[in-house]
């Protein structure tokens, strides 16, 4: 996700935009921040990656959760969850930072913010210093993270299939059921024949943390405004975009009655805006290199997106 701030402006060299001449902000990183939340983030993920995707009971026997915590062998179980969800959760977002380089515009590395339950983590953002100018530019920052992130996560989706089990569903107390993305469904399939019927994977945490990848793609591609998706919708159909921002919102919405957290997304949409704010070259289509980046951008939302992400069987 990236988005766009107003703070830690400096003066700098002025930049010519037609006849105005504007001063350049200047982030200068505090690099010990980015590594600090980094880090803390790393730590949590592997603490609640242990406990979320690691069988810890084929190991653990009957240790306490005290003597549990204090095994090595927790922590490398949670590695595997974490190492391949922060990298992924990186290239998102220095998919964003490095096309924001190449287009010039000051922007913060990415801020990592770690998070007390769940899985560790509430992701990772980076802070655009400036201005868009125009779609192109728009385009091309709002697709790079998704791409980026996507192609991360499809070896980690493979290599973490490939070594998760197929079982039978357990029916004598509660479980999490995942939604299948139309790219899990494909690949899951082709890597498990036998995966029919009553059987069920049981996910290696490699492939829980590629699929919570998935599931962060097609989170920032929803199409409302300072979301990736908002971006890539309105750079690719302009006003059109805008007149079809509420009744998306609503469509939205009423997938909450499939998934309730749906509706915590519609809130967020609304806080951030649900239509983009107007650009000066709304009318002008973009080239056909950016026309073919933004509908991959739409395909890969389709093999992302999932109406009912996580389902809980009492």
């Amino acid at each position: 996700m990236n988005g766009r701030d107003n703070q830690f402006f400096e003066a700098s060299p002025e930049r010519s935009i037609g006849a105005v001449s504007t001063f350049r902000p200047v982030y200068r990183p505090k690099w010990w921040l980015h590594i600090l939340l980094f880090s803390i983030t790393l730590v949590t993920t592997t603490f609640f990656g242990a406990f979320f995707a690691g069988n810890l009971g084929q190991f653990a026997g009957t240790a306490s959760l005290g003597a549990l915590i204090l095994m090595p062998r927790f922590y490398l179980e949670g590695l595997k969850f974490s190492l391949p969800l922060l990298a992924i959760l990186l290239s998102h977002e220095m998919g964003h930072y490095l096309t924001c380089l190449h287009h010039d515009l000051a922007a913060t590395p990415p801020f990592f913010i770690p998070a007390p339950f769940g899985i560790g983590t509430f992701g990772a953002v980076i802070r655009i210093k400036e201005p868009i100018h125009d779609k192109v530019q728009l385009l091309d920052v709002g697709a790079a993270g998704p791409i980026a992130g996507f192609l991360v996560s499809l070896p980690f989706l493979v290599v973490g299939l490939a070594l998760s089990k197929v079982t039978v569903m357990p029916v004598d107390h509660g479980f999490i059921v995942f939604g299948e993305p139309v790219i899990f469904t494909v690949l899951s399939r082709l890597i498990h024949p036998s995966l029919t019927g009553d059987a069920n994977l049981l996910m290696h945490p490699i492939a829980s943390a590629a699929w919570f990848g998935l599931l962060v793609t097609a989170l920032n591609l929803l199409p409302f405004a300072q979301l990736d998706g908002g971006h890539i919708a309105y750079a690719l159909f302009g006003k059109v975009h805008r007149r079809l921002a509420w009744p998306l919102l609503l469509v939205l919405f009423g997938l909450g009655f499939i998934w309730p957290g749906w509706w915590l997304w519609t809130v967020i949409a609304l806080v951030l805006g649900v239509r983009h704010p107007r650009m000066w070259d709304e009318e002008l289509p973009l080239d056909p290199r950016r026309r073919f980046i933004g509908w991959i951008c739409l395909v890969i939302f389709v093999l992302c997106f999932m109406p009912n992400p996580i389902k809980i069987v009492p």
